[in-house]
């Protein structure tokens, strides 16, 4: 069996302050499969929201720089690892990911435990696992209160991940709680590959609509979402895009301005 230490070392950069990983869907599943058995393996997927709330979150920067594998997840931070020295870099998108590792596992025995939503969500989710992936491997399901967890639920949680000996824990939380729940954790999910996936869990069961692909391809997949949940999304949009926008342009010129002054 591959181990973790035959994969080759992540590339990619720091944008914004934020690590984010020059990889791959199949780099992603192999390390899935090579993870270690001693410790956790957290993946997180990545966007402007994640980045421009990172900036101003001292704490969810921490948990994002402590993730094995930090994915581009939106076009935009695509378009940046392309700018800078990445020009094949994919899109890597959770729900995609998700898609795909479901039935890359079945011949591979994973065992997947799904974490976040509520019960009707994960009913219908269930389902669609069954029909991508027919064989899949459900081991356990909890879906917890919108509010905070206690130390008492956290406990609960991870019992039961590693009771089901669960190979791969889908986290449905949203961001920054996913990305929080999994750093606080993580030192008590040996052997568990973690994967923070956001809306997957809606897009994928059928709860919330997907953007069309040619709208996710172009990098407008915002545009979709602000206009199915205006009331909710409508200050994340208007800050986060153009401050992102404008910053990343920024750290560019000054890097490249940089490495001028370097070669003189």
């Amino acid at each position: 069996m591959t181990s973790d230490h035959d994969l080759p070392p992540l590339a990619g950069d720091t944008i914004l302050g934020t690590r984010i990983d020059a990889t791959s869907y199949d780099d992603v599943l192999a390390r899935i499969e090579a993870r270690p058995r001693d410790r956790v393996q957290r993946f997180a997927f990545c966007n402007v929201h994640s980045v421009m709330s990172a900036r101003r979150d001292p704490a969810l920067r921490a948990a994002l720089d402590a993730m094995d594998v930090a994915t581009p997840d939106g076009m935009p931070l695509v378009w940046t690892l392309r700018r800078r020295g990445h020009p094949d870099q994919p899109r890597v998108y959770g729900p995609d990911l998700m898609e795909l590792a479901l039935p890359h596992g079945v011949e591979r025995g994973w065992r997947h435990f799904f974490f976040g939503a509520n019960d009707e969500t994960l009913d219908r989710l269930q389902s669609r696992a069954q029909e991508l992936a027919p064989g899949v491997e459900i081991v356990g399901r909890i879906a917890p209160p919108y509010r905070p967890l206690t130390p008492a639920e956290d406990d609960e949680v991870v019992a039961q991940v590693l009771a089901s000996s669960a190979d791969v824990l889908w986290v449905g939380l949203g961001m920054p709680k996913q990305e929080r729940w999994m750093h606080r954790v993580a030192d008590r999910l040996p052997g568990v590959a973690v994967m923070g996936v956001g809306a997957a869990f809606d897009l994928l069961s059928g709860t919330v609509p997907q953007a069309p692909d040619w709208l996710q391809e172009r990098g407008l997949e915002w545009a979709y979402r602000l206009w199915r949940e205006p009331r909710r999304l409508w200050r994340r949009y208007l800050f986060n895009n153009p401050g992102f926008a404008l910053l990343v342009t920024l750290e560019t010129v000054r890097r490249r301005r940089t490495a001028g002054e370097v070669r003189r």
